[in-house]
């Protein structure tokens, strides 16, 4: 069995090396967005568009209508999930 020791030193460029490989993932990280539109959110939810009609009319998703397009907020989105009760 070889023993090999870790200097500080070591221990240092490991961590700066860590740490540039970590900003740089998250440098290519797509920002997430506030508010989505009906097509994200049915992705997102993998739900129809008739359920997501069904969500809104049910007052469990309040979307903010501009010129005929929904957007809902991400953060309700995620409430909702969080929850965990069964709609």
């Amino acid at each position: 069995m070889q023993v090999e020791l870790i200097t500080k030193q070591d221990f240092e460029n490991f961590k700066r090396e860590l740490l540039e490989a970590l900003a740089t993932f998250t440098d290519k990280k797509e920002p997430s967005k506030e508010w989505l539109r009906s097509k994200e959110v049915r992705q997102i939810l993998k739900i129809s568009n008739g359920t997501l009609m069904n969500l809104r009319v049910k007052g469990i998703l309040n979307p903010t209508k501009i010129e005929g397009v929904f957007y809902y907020k991400l953060s309700e989105i995620e409430a909702v999930l969080n929850a965990g009760t069964e709609l």
